[in-house]
Formats: structure tokens, sequence, C-alpha cells
């Protein structure tokens, strides 16, 4: 008796959803029955989700090894189209199975090997090959123009901090804020920004409050606080193709096959430039500048990687030469009786790095002098009154202009409220014998779970609140604070130096003959009549602390 296998496949969710695979696998039976072909029910191969424009899908991967490891007489396959997309991969399936005695039948398509059947399958592959290419570029080109006139609903999702709502016959799709979840994300990037958590410490913070991520899951990973972080919707412009997927093989992954899980498609994603981003307006839940502070702070973190040095140092990826454009490292030449004396030296001193040699004629700079040197630039800026002046005046203006976090908790205590109320009402209502012991069961975990949620955003805001009065405090005692500046510089050691000179340097440029500190401190110049116009500070041979301030670094 004539053995058969079938392959059915279908590439979408939705198709998935409505069975579009059941009915193709009850007409290849049907078939099957009609031909009196022996169909084992393992012999039975089903891709539901796959795209046919590759050949990675998991049922056709078993359908190819039964094929070469036992004797098929004949493949049932729909149409076609279900076999592949690309006319390509149609002939390689055919000619593959051929070899090995196996036939390929399609129920809606030419069932003869005679010239014209074959020219017909050849036909039908280029249509189907054709058909997908211009659904696609229709797809993406409708995508786009609606993306482009602000509409939400070409994103499926919202991410963590808002509700999805979908589209309906009266108004398209939009964002709506969860204020619980916003009141995290707003917590995030204060310690992001303000404290300098580390996104390790952050993972672990929101996994200690309980609330589960979008995906539902408990434990917070610092793959997903960082895509917060980077995400600009929390600024208020959801972005729509910010990536573009290129049939290219992906990266190795160890952990798939130890899981059992395989790559489905040959296509990795990759960013796309951020001029082609198209951006769609959306309630914002941090401001523009908290987040331009959180991307600073990113970029920051990849210039200034340890890299695995066990001594810090206090310039560490902050320095470049004035003269070849490439950055300083650190290394040691000289070696005392007590200690090695280090040197910052330029990339384009090293002869090996390049094919002509060195392409740089710096010298090397001693560490420690160069360190005491922009330190001591730094401490003479943060002395200065009339700069934390100005600091702590942006700082009150903005809490008395616009008190977010104390309208949101006045929110938060609201719900609260509520959320407490109905607990009560619903014990009551089982004293009463108005509800059974399986209704309150059911019901009162959900409402516990709110109430600890809504604790934990208060907590969060008290934070903030904290903050405030902090500042208020600061300007009650400026010469008190002054005071514990100058003292805290005299004695914080080498991390707490970095993290200071990070914050307020940009880089350090090293001439022949000058070093340029350039810094992200905003003050005017005292007096009118300079004749420079950089916005540079500038230390050259043995001028002294007489350090020039520009604004707008």
């Amino acid at each position: 008796m004539t053995s058969a296998a079938i392959y059915a496949r279908v590439s979408s969710a939705r198709q998935r959803q409505d069975q579009t695979i059941a009915s193709q696998t009850a007409a290849l039976r049907a078939h099957a029955a009609k031909l009196h072909l022996e169909l084992p029910e393992e012999w039975v191969f089903e891709d539901e989700g796959h795209s046919g424009a590759t050949l990675v899908r998991p049922g056709l991967e078993r359908l190819r090894d039964l094929v070469a490891q036992v004797e098929v007489d004949v493949v049932l396959c729909y149409a076609p189209d279900r076999l592949a997309r690309k006319f390509a991969y149609q002939a390689l399936l055919i000619e593959e199975f051929a070899r090995v005695g196996t036939r390929v039948e399609f129920v809606r398509g030419p069932r003869g090997d005679t010239p014209e059947d074959q020219l017909l399958v050849q036909f039908q592959g280029m249509f189907a090959e054709y058909e997908k290419a211009q659904l696609m570029e229709r797809y993406r080109r409708g995508k786009a123009y609606r993306a482009r006139t602000g509409s939400l609903n070409v994103l499926s999702g919202a991410p963590f901090g808002y509700r999805y709502r979908r589209k309906s016959p009266e108004c398209g799709a939009s964002y709506e804020i969860v204020e619980s979840e916003a009141a995290l994300v707003a917590e995030l990037f204060r310690r992001y920004t303000d404290e300098g958590t580390s996104i390790a410490e952050l993972t672990r913070w929101l996994s200690a409050t309980g609330t589960r991520t979008r995906t539902g899951k408990k434990r917070w990973d610092h793959s997903v606080v960082w895509g917060m972080l980077k995400n600009p919707a929390y600024a208020g412009q959801a972005v729509f193709g910010k990536t573009q997927a290129l049939h290219e093989p992906t990266a190795l992954n160890r952990r798939a096959p130890l899981e059992g899980r395989t790559t489905p498609r040959a296509v990795k994603a990759v960013d796309r430039p951020r001029e082609e981003w198209i951006t769609i307006p959306v309630p914002a839940i941090v401001s523009r500048a908290t987040f331009d502070r959180a991307a600073q702070r990113l970029q920051d973190n990849k210039r200034f990687a340890s890299r695995n040095s066990r001594v810090p140092s206090l310039l560490q990826g902050m320095i470049a030469c004035a003269s070849c454009g490439y950055g300083y490292y650190r290394s040691h030449t000289t070696t005392t009786a007590k200690n090695k004396i280090y040197y910052y030296r330029c990339l384009g001193l090293d002869d090996y790095r390049y094919e002509g040699g060195r392409v740089c004629a710096s010298k090397p700079v001693r560490a420690d002098y160069l360190d005491a040197v922009v330190w001591d630039h730094i401490t003479g800026l943060l002395a200065d009154p009339a700069l934390i002046r100005a600091e702590i005046d942006q700082r009150l203006t903005q809490v008395r202009a616009g008190d977010l976090a104390t309208r949101q908790h006045a929110r938060l205590e609201n719900a609260l409220a509520k959320a407490t109320t109905a607990i009560t009402r619903m014990i009551e209502a089982f004293q009463e014998q108005l509800i059974t012991i399986d209704e309150l069961r059911a019901r009162m975990p959900g409402l516990r779970a709110r109430e600890a949620n809504l604790r934990r955003q208060l907590d969060a805001l008290q934070a903030q609140l904290a903050d405030r009065d902090a500042y208020l405090k600061l300007a009650d005692d400026l010469e008190g604070f002054l005071a514990q500046l100058r003292h805290n510089a005299a004695t914080a050691g080498i991390e707490e130096r970095q993290r200071v000179l990070r914050l307020l340097v940009q880089d350090v440029l090293i001439g022949p003959e000058k070093i340029t500190i350039r810094h992200r401190i905003p003050i005017r110049e005292p007096g009118p009549t300079s004749r420079h116009h950089d916005r540079d500070s500038d230390t050259e041979g043995d001028r002294g602390p007489s350090y020039l301030l520009r604004w707008g670094r």
C-alpha cells in the first residue's frame, strides 16, 4: 500500500486562532482517504505561525528528516505556497524529495510529472512569491502612513506604565496612564538620574516591590529595565519603526538548544537610523529633561566601563587627544620602591595598532598630576556660592511650579482609601451572609494585591517629597552646605570623585601646550569684557587656577 505524509502550514497568529490549519489538515486527510493512501498518525506535520519565506520550520525539518530516513511514497500538501513562498525553496524541496523516491502532490495544484505540470508549479511559486512581496510592501506603507498621521493603531501594545486601548468604531487606539505603574516608572528614572542607582539595583528593587512586568513575570531582568530607560514613550513620544528585519543568521544562542527552542526564522533585527524613526505623541510620565539625563548616563556608562580595571582611574574614559582625536588609556612605565607611577597614553602612540606605525606625536601625561589638576578645578567651581544658589533656585522653581508628586500622592491616597473600603465592605458582606466563602476567597486576593501595590507606590512618592524638603533645607543653610562640600571633596575616595566628575565634566582634551576641560556647568561669565569666546576651561603651563567658565556647558 502506498504510504503518505501530510504537511500543513499557516503563517500568522490570526490564522492559527481561526484554526485554518485544521481545515488544511482535514482536507489533506480526506484526499489521502480518497486515494486509499496509508497515513500513519505520526506522519502528520504542521507548522503554526511560521512564515513560508524561510525553510527553518520545526514541522518541515521533521518531515525532511523522515523522508531521508524512511521510505515515503508521497508527501501531500494543500498548495505550493503552503510548502514554501519562494519558488527556489519549492524547487529545492521537490528535488530533495525526488532524489529519495518521494513525490510531492498538491490538493490545489498540478498532480502530474509532465513538463506542463512542472511549468504550472513554477508559475504558482512565482505568483505566490510576488503576492507575498506585494502584501508585505502594502502593509509596511500603510502602517508608516498611519504612524505619520499620529495614529497609535500601528502599535500593538503599550509599555509598562500605560494601558493600550484598542481602536473602536468611535475612536482610534490610545495610551492610558496606569497611575500605580506610572509612579514606579517615575521613581525608576529618579533613582537612576538623581541618585546614580545602577540598573542591577533597580532590578532588585522592582522585584522586591512584588510588581509584575508587562509580560507577567515576577522577576525583573536587566534588559527590561535597560529598555525602559531607553524608551522615548515615557517622555511623550512613542516611536514606530525603530528596528528593521534583515534576512541574516541571528546571533548564536547557547540557551536555546538547552531549553529545546529553535529559531523560527533566520532573520536578525537591527536598529534603524534615528532620523528614520516616526514619533507619535502619547501622554508623558517623565519630563524630557529627565529622559535626556537618563540617556546621557546610559551613554556615559558605555564610555566609563571599568573593562576589568583592578585599580580605578579618576579620568578613565574622559580623556581625548586634541591632536589626533583618539582617546587616552592608562598605563604604567615606572615603578618606585613604594608604588607604581601611572601615565595616560594616547592610542595614536602605539605602533602595533596601525599599519604604518604611530599616528600621533603627543607625549604621555602623568596620571596623578592630571587627576589633581582636574579635581582641584572642579572643586573650585563647586565652592562658588553663586553656582550653588542658581542650582537650588532652579530646583525650587520646578518644585513650586509643577508639584506633580503632591498631586499624584493625593490620587494614590484616594485610590488606597477606595481599596481599603472595598475590602472592609467585602468582609462585612460575608459576615452578613450576603456572599459565600468561595466568593470571598475569589475576590479578596485581587483587592489585597491592589492595596499592597498602592502602598508601595505611596512609599516611592514619599522619597520624592523628601527630596523636595531637602532642597528647602539646603536653601536655608547654604554656607553650611558649602563647608560640608569642601570637607567631603577633601576626604572623598576615588569612586566618589569619579561620580562627581562624570556628572560635571564632559571630557578633557590634552594638547601640546594646554589642557582643556569641557564641562556641563551652565554659569555666566562674571565680567563682560572677557576676550575668550569658547565654551571650554583652559589650563596652560603654570598659569594657576584662573579657569574661565562659559555659558552653555
